[in-house]
């Protein structure tokens, strides 16, 4: 393909994560042509998208032969399903988190991608929040010294149980591990890499709570690096997100998902103010001189875009650049995942 090919591209679902989190990208990137989406029932996409397709179905979708991407964002136990019928019709695929349900479902996908000389891409959106790239950029400065110990958090109050059998029915993928916990152990693996050894806790603490909603993971490394991953729904106070402590001192920053705000108030991503943090929710910085002073520092956080991400898509289908979110990073994130 020519590095000016626009890729035709296709989203499962209409729902939530396809109006926010794919259509206002696919559409506004230069290397993507936003072709269609499925819509069993109601037909409104093409009020916002005039010239795509609506599918009735997911098989009407995979089998166009002009579609070259599809994006599975559908519920979490259909992903191996879908991914597995568009790799057969030879269609590239970016799946939602989580990947699929098991590390061997994930095997097969890559294998079977691999024989028909496909891509298959994890949609891993939180490695491009402003609040992870400022964590992932004052470690990569040094002025932390030897990174000694981190805490990675999703936290959210939900006491009720949610209405959704997807996140709180007795269905595979359900649970604040499968919900949350893939954003998080994602971020760990991308910014300190696979563990040596990693223990899991699960609990379920709501009254009549039939899924978990509390998921702890320990990661341990080589060089003694520890590594926090929590994910709870009962965090009435929500806790630093991040918190890197090192030889030389300690940065923490709270969760801002601004993309995730600003696209819900209709923001395009290719505003001038998108993916820019409010003043405020900077991270804080704390370094301890040789001599003991204590010296605290404000860090704005950069301006990002899920752009990235799709860029990062269409390098690897055009020019194979390797996608950055790797097969290996993928089947240890679901091992974990799946380890009652």
């Amino acid at each position: 393909m020519s590095s000016n090919h626009k890729i035709k591209t296709g989203i499962l679902s209409f729902g939530m994560s396809g109006k926010l989190f794919h259509a206002p990208f696919i559409e506004e990137n230069d290397g993507f042509d936003f072709w269609g989406v499925v819509e069993r029932s109601k037909k409104i996409a093409r009020e916002f998208y005039p010239n795509i397709k609506s599918y009735d179905s997911v098989d009407d979708l995979i089998s166009d032969e002009d579609l070259e991407l599809v994006i599975i964002n559908t519920p979490n136990s259909t992903h191996y399903e879908f991914a597995l019928k568009a790799i057969q019709a030879k269609k590239h695929v970016l799946v939602e988190k989580p990947f699929t349900i098991t590390s061997d479902e994930a095997r097969e996908l890559f294998h079977e991608a691999k024989k028909r000389n496909i891509k298959i891409f994890a949609y891993q959106n939180r490695r491009f929040d402003s609040d992870f790239l400022s964590v992932k950029q004052t470690i990569n400065s040094g002025k932390l010294g030897n990174i000694i110990e981190a805490h990675i958090r999703y936290d959210r109050y939900r006491y009720a149980l949610g209405t959704s059998i997807f996140k709180e029915g007795n269905v595979p993928g359900s649970g604040v591990s499968y919900n949350l916990g893939p954003h998080i152990i994602d971020q760990a693996l991308a910014l300190f890499g696979i563990p040596k050894n990693w223990t899991k806790v699960v609990a379920g603490f709501r009254p009549n709570t039939i899924v978990d909603d509390y998921s702890h993971v320990h990661f341990e490394y080589e060089n003694g690096l520890q590594v926090f991953i929590t994910a709870s729904l009962l965090v009435a106070e929500p806790q630093p997100s991040y918190v890197i402590n090192g030889t030389l001192g300690t940065y923490t920053k709270h969760r801002v998902d601004i993309q995730e705000e600003q696209l819900q108030q209709g923001l395009k991503p290719n505003n001038s103010s998108y993916g820019i943090e409010k003043p405020g929710f900077e991270g804080i910085l704390t370094i301890v001189s040789p001599e003991g002073s204590v010296e605290k520092e404000f860090v704005p956080a950069v301006k990002t875009t899920y752009n990235q991400l799709f860029d990062d898509v269409y390098d690897c289908i055009i020019k194979g650049i390797p996608y950055p979110i790797s097969e290996e990073q993928i089947i240890k994130q679901l091992e974990i995942l799946e380890k009652k």
